[in-house]
């Protein structure tokens, strides 16, 4: 039985004094591997240290979060396509839409999604979006872009069943992560309508931890508990959910 965390943020500062522990922590919980997103041109060279030292563990993206997109946007995404150049990386992002903190560069979200869209098509790479209060709008952008060649994850889903529906004709998949462990969440009602087929396994860490960490800093080792609910969703075992999400991961990044 083997898990990936398709989105762990394993470079953030709260990893900085005992990341060695957090890594052998996910690997002793069975973790194959994980996917870093790139947040901004800031973090992009401490991911790729921590890359560097975990080559077979630890697999950058490169992205531009829509909660970095300023008016200066095109200039950054400009100094960041340049890292292609030095770098290999497994996906775009992750960008997308978040109108829940400040709704000023709306405008300029939507057109660095789109540019970064561009990106993975011209690289064959995933995209991969986070959307919070925009999910249609999201979608939107996205049916625009798709052109048969555009494929990803909607990271952290927590949609309606009539959104992940129209995230599956896209031919996108959804990462479930530790929301679906919490009390108040209808996701689990939502999701056993879903083919797990389109399902792949996240912890966002080191957010959204699931219970009974709630609240407590998350990490890749976590991903079996986020497995053990989409067992009881699904009525399988847990052998399963890591056998189809892993496989499902895979060939999305083109990871043998």
């Amino acid at each position: 039985m083997r898990f990936i965390d398709t989105h762990t943020h394993l470079f953030d500062e709260q990893f900085h004094q005992d990341i060695d522990i957090v890594i052998q922590n996910a690997q002793n919980a069975q973790l194959e591997v994980c996917f870093l997103p790139n947040v901004d041109e800031e973090t992009i060279l401490s991911m790729m240290k921590l890359a560097k030292k975990y080559p077979s563990f630890c697999y950058p993206m490169l992205g531009l979060h829509p909660c970095s997109v300023k008016e200066n946007y095109e200039d950054v995404l400009k100094k960041m396509y340049v890292f292609f150049n030095e770098y290999t990386f497994w996906g775009i992002g992750e960008t997308g839409l978040d109108y829940y903190w400040d709704r000023t560069y709306v405008k300029e979200q939507k057109e660095a999604l789109v540019i970064q869209a561009e990106w993975a098509k011209e690289k064959k790479l995933p995209l991969i979006l986070h959307t919070r209060d925009a999910m249609y709008e999201t979608i939107e952008v996205i049916k625009n872009c798709q052109d048969g060649n555009l494929k990803g994850i909607f990271h952290c889903f927590s949609g309606s069943y009539e959104q992940a529906k129209e995230i599956m004709k896209l031919g996108f998949l959804m990462g479930i992560g530790g929301i679906v462990t919490y009390k108040n969440t209808k996701l689990p009602e939502i999701l056993s309508k879903i083919p797990l087929d389109f399902i792949v396994l996240e912890t966002d860490s080191p957010y959204l931890s699931p219970v009974p960490y709630r609240g407590k800093r998350n990490e890749p080792a976590y991903i079996p508990l986020i497995a053990q609910k989409l067992a009881e969703i699904y009525h399988c075992s847990i052998e399963k959910i890591a056998d189809v999400t892993t496989f499902n991961a895979k060939k999305l990044f083109g990871f043998t």
